[in-house]
């Protein structure tokens, strides 16, 4: 593996990542990561030269919007032609949701672009900050013949990359926070960094990046459980300029057989909302017709959202609409894998 000196940034949203414990009051502050080489010297044995930018005013993920997400997008896409990989500092609550968005929002995109935070602030005696930012730095750099070799969004968490899209969190206590159920890790951090090549994601050589800045976000997610009642559905469908609903269903995509039920997403499916079946299942695939119990959606047009996590399926929708496609070919696109986020 050849690795050339590379020219990395790191872009700062928020998260306890950039905190650090001020030791005199035991109380956090935002870290300055204009000093990082200072704090982190461990950084200056990487071959590679680190600038850093910052959200004018970090915010913590639970407060994470479309956009922001846009904000993300546009400082690579700004800082697309100085630069040979990013590193995105954010907090781990949604940061899956953000890697996903931004796997869609940057098509064909042939640099790394690696999510990483941490469970425990950066200057505490046990902080997992520091690993989780030295090694997403060094998995941005990381060339073969000048090219990088990592040329998609991922997440790098606790020794395993992830791509973004493939992503969950499952813990928020261990270090161990990330999951990837329904794809290989793209590389695993031990004594050696080792890169599983056959799974990165292969872009279109011959496309230029296409950053797309435009989320619809009139959706909404519905978690289904036995004993949720009609009013419940009704309202969530008649919630105003609602253009698709995501339903998580049981199992490999099944859900009750009730004709109200039945009856009211082919009304709605009839008035143009996208109706697109997940699994509440951490890991598996959503198989519609498999079941009696799903077979119902399969003939009233419901979408499979196949093994998509709950983070992809939420952001892709957002993109999809964005993108103004007919509603005759929104179903055959949503059922496309376009980033590797579907099998």
């Amino acid at each position: 593996m050849i690795h050339s000196k590379s020219n990395i940034l790191l872009i700062y949203t928020g998260g306890t990542i950039g905190m650090v414990k001020d030791f005199k009051t035991n109380a956090l502050k935002a870290f300055d990561f204009k000093t990082l080489l200072d704090k982190i010297p461990e950084l200056q044995l990487l071959d590679c030269n680190i600038e850093t930018v910052s959200f004018k005013e970090p915010i913590d993920s639970s407060n994470m919007s479309p956009k922001y997400w846009v904000q993300i997008a546009e400082v690579i896409e700004n800082s697309y032609d100085d630069f040979d990989g990013f590193v995105v500092l954010h907090g781990s609550d949604t940061m899956s949701y953000t890697a996903s968005a931004l796997s869609f929002m940057l098509e064909n995109l042939k640099k790394p672009v690696v999510f990483t935070g941490s469970q425990l602030p950066i200057g505490d005696l046990r902080t997992d900050a520091k690993e989780n930012l030295i090694t997403s730095i060094q998995v941005a750099s990381l060339q073969k013949d000048n090219k990088p070799i990592i040329q998609e969004v991922c997440l790098y968490f606790e020794y395993k990359l992830y791509r973004g899209n493939r992503t969950t969190k499952m813990n928020a206590e261990h270090f161990e926070a990330f999951a990837s159920p329904n794809y290989n890790e793209l590389a695993v951090s031990g004594v050696h960094l080792k890169v599983n090549k056959k799974y990165l994601f292969k872009p279109d050589v011959d496309k230029p990046l296409q950053v797309h800045k435009y989320l619809d976000n009139n959706i909404a997610l519905i978690k289904l459980f036995p004993g949720i009642t009609k009013a419940v559905i009704q309202n969530v469908f008649e919630t105003p300029d609602l253009k698709a609903v995501i339903l998580e269903t049981y199992g490999a995509g099944n859900c009750t057989t009730e004709r109200w039920f039945i009856n009211l997403l082919k009304e709605k499916i009839s008035c143009g909302i996208h109706i697109i079946n997940i699994t509440q299942c951490l890991g598996g695939s959503v198989m519609m017709g498999h079941y009696e119990t799903s077979n119902w959606l399969k003939k009233i047009g419901v979408i499979s959202g196949k093994d998509l996590t709950t983070e992809a399926a939420v952001t892709k929708v957002m993109y999809l609409l964005g993108q103004n496609i007919s509603t005759e070919n929104f179903k055959s696109t949503y059922e496309m894998s376009l980033r590797g986020e579907m099998t």
